[in-house]
């Protein structure tokens, strides 16, 4: 009896086998519009030769790690000021552009200029719903998709960011610092836009992606956190009192009874 009491302990905890990570749509509202997240892989590679670099365990472990999520509209964005000075995002395919501007600034946001990092140098938020989540400690790093080449570089950076996804769930962004600012940004629906990389409790763990559960719990549970950014400076600071809220389960794979 004690024996069976330790394999079923050990069956219920999730830090044995591979690294889970649940992820799901904040809303559904225009779902259809956010592809799932997808493994970096390059399957049409040459791998024929015994050395190629589509072959080498290196490579193929550091590829899936990493996941891709693609940009989910057609933008062409161009910076300007107003009459007063102000800084603001120009439609530059007007009437053409299919997203409607009413909308455009539903998911687009200039940042206060008060609030860049360097002046001169405008930062944007595109809002997206996806949330991840898991059962033990995982941290999620966001970072451009730099194995994916541009034909068009862009005309600046990403805003990288690592949080712990198991206390911090929350909706991610894709936030951009715009060096040249003269340039347009110009974004295609299906293009690359950042890669998460997600690190869990040993390195030599795989990881596997599971769409989640939009449970009571967990939902009551982003509630709790939601909005702490407006209110604080360092939210990392709230993480000790965020855990000691959490329930211990919060990840249920969609679908299941």
């Amino acid at each position: 009896m004690r024996i069976n009491i330790i394999v079923e302990r050990e069956a219920e905890d999730p830090r044995s086998g591979p690294v889970v990570v649940g992820w799901f749509r904040a809303t559904e509202k225009g779902g259809v519009l956010f592809d799932p997240p997808e493994r970096v892989t390059f399957r049409e590679t040459n791998r024929s030769h015994a050395k190629s670099a589509a072959r080498c365990p290196a490579v193929i472990n550091l590829e899936s790690r990493y996941f891709l999520i693609r940009c989910p509209f057609d933008l062409h964005i161009g910076f300007g000021r107003d009459a007063s000075g102000k800084p603001v995002l120009i439609n530059r395919a007007g009437a053409a552009s299919p997203i409607r501007s009413n909308k455009l600034n539903e998911v687009l946001t200039l940042v206060s200029e008060a609030e860049w990092r360097y002046p001169g140098r405008p930062t944007i938020q595109l809002q997206l719903p996806y949330v991840f989540i898991a059962d033990e400690l995982v941290y999620m790093t966001q970072l451009d998709a730099f194995a994916h080449y541009r034909r068009q570089p862009l005309p600046g950076t990403i805003f990288g960011g690592r949080f712990p996804i198991n206390l911090w769930p929350r909706p991610i962004m894709w936030a951009f610092e715009w060096h040249e600012p003269e340039k347009d940004l110009v974004l295609r629906r299906g293009d690359p836009l950042f890669y998460c990389q997600f690190e869990g409790q040993g390195p030599e763990r795989p990881l596997q992606m599971i769409e989640a559960e939009r449970t009571p719990e967990l939902q009551a549970y982003m509630d709790h956190i939601s909005g702490a950014v407006n209110y604080v400076n360092q939210t990392f600071s709230l993480f000790r009192a965020a855990e000691a809220a959490r329930p211990a389960r919060l990840l249920k794979p969609r679908g299941a009874c």
